[in-house]
């Protein structure tokens, strides 16, 4: 275990609790620093991850100063905290938490894990004077650490579907009102496609904000046989593009992005089209949809950790025309086996299932039995005690299905932990 995570693991005992109360506390005792930053400010259930990291990408590619803040982290907690994609260094981490930790006084309720390395990230983005900094919410959004900015450049909203319902509510409205809680007054806004209990919560935030908002629509794959990129080419309204990252869902997740960039353009900052065009080529986000090549056999890794994240990546599968698949899967104790199965497994697949190590892991017979369940017409299934002890038995055999590891963003940190690829 490194220093920082010796150290952040003290403060596990005081779990996850929605308020702002605490952080606003916080960052008062250090200057407010949250105050010195500008920001674009992404929520959603999905995607906002990858619209972060488009984000980030163009807008060093403009050649400004760019602060990103994501989670989880796959590896290292410094992966949460980067400037022009470089990872705060694993000392200035440590040192800059110690320094957060010392303002934290008895006088009020102690600061979750979270807030502690977000109240970090507001330090550190406005002592080295980023330009602009892009945030993504953690949990949520109306009672999440990050939302402390009463003005940022623009705010986002990727996606919303049923996920985290035992701290946002049980129902798609109540997440969308959750999510909505980043809006800001008179504050631009750019929305994804919602379902539509979603779309109706929003609408009506943004119409009691008075926000300027944009509901975005998918961009067009068009013909790139002419292209100089090696990569998907792609056009959003005027603007065409490479696409790095894979799934249609980044259709939706790069016009979002570009929408974000067009009204910082009308805010008078200075980012081109050839900026656009280098920084969406140059972007990368590692985990999601990511092909690797491991001991000679291709494989497939994603988070999948929620019902919609998990049909996008069947689509995508499918859009392969790929037939039978080997899962290897971990999921958390507190998601939707159900129906994150539902969406993934076919007859002619294979089945894998292993525990997230050091987290809340349904166990896998239990998740044999809700596979099961949902697909009975599996063509294999078996339970591991070890992710490594799944792929070294599925590695070395014949069969030519590709391999996908999925279920869990921590399942995946744990494979980029253990193996160099």
């Amino acid at each position: 275990m490194d220093a920082t995570t010796e150290f952040l693991e003290k403060f596990t005992r005081f779990g996850i609790d929605l308020t702002l109360d605490r952080i606003k506390i916080l960052l008062d005792s250090l200057g407010n620093p949250q105050n010195q930053v500008p920001i674009i400010h992404v929520a959603g259930s999905n995607g906002k991850g990858s619209v972060c990291a488009y984000l980030h990408s163009i807008l060093k590619a403009a050649g400004y100063r760019v602060g990103c803040y994501t989670s989880p982290h796959l590896v290292s907690w410094t992966e949460r905290i980067c400037i022009n994609h470089q990872a705060i260094a694993p000392q200035k981490l440590h040192d800059v938490l110690k320094r957060v930790t010392s303002a934290i006084t008895t006088d009020h309720p102690h600061p979750t894990q979270f807030e502690i390395i977000t109240a970090a990230m507001w330090l550190y983005f406005a002592e080295e004077k980023v330009d602009i900094a892009v945030i993504e919410v953690g949990l949520g959004g109306r009672l999440d650490a990050t939302n402390v900015c009463d003005r940022p450049l623009v705010t986002a909203i990727t996606s919303i579907s049923r996920e985290h319902w035992q701290n946002l509510g049980p129902t798609v409205a109540d997440i969308a009102g959750e999510k909505a809680g980043i809006l800001k007054k008179n504050c631009p806004a750019v929305i994804g496609p919602l379902p539509a209990e979603a779309e109706l919560v929003v609408k009506n935030k943004i119409t009691e904000l008075n926000c300027p908002a944009v509901w975005v629509e998918p961009a067009t794959l068009i013909n790139s046989e002419d292209s100089n990129w090696q990569m998907p080419v792609v056009q959003y309204q005027d603007i065409t593009y490479p696409l790095p990252l894979n799934g249609n869902i980044q259709l939706t997740n790069s016009a979002i992005a570009l929408e974000c960039m067009k009204i910082l353009q009308k805010q008078n900052w200075d980012i081109s089209i050839e900026a656009i065009e280098k920084g969406m080529a140059t972007t990368i986000w590692p985990g999601r949809m990511q092909w690797l090549t491991w001991q000679d056999r291709k494989i497939l890794i994603d988070g999948a950790h929620n019902s919609a994240a998990a049909k996008v990546l069947r689509h995508y599968i499918d859009s392969l025309n790929i037939q039978s698949v080997t899962w290897v899967i971990g999921i958390l104790s507190t998601k939707d086996h159900s129906e994150i199965f539902q969406a993934l497994l076919k007859p002619s697949d294979h089945l894998h299932l292993v525990p997230v190590p050091s987290h809340s892991s349904m166990a896998p017979e239990v998740l044999a039995e809700i596979a099961r369940t949902q697909c009975p017409e599996l063509a294999y299934w078996e339970t591991h005690a070890d992710l490594f002890t799944a792929l070294d038995q599925v590695l070395y055999r014949d069969s030519p299905q590709p391999i996908v590891v999925c279920g869990s963003l921590y399942l995946i940190g744990y494979l980029l932990s253990r193996v160099s690829i």
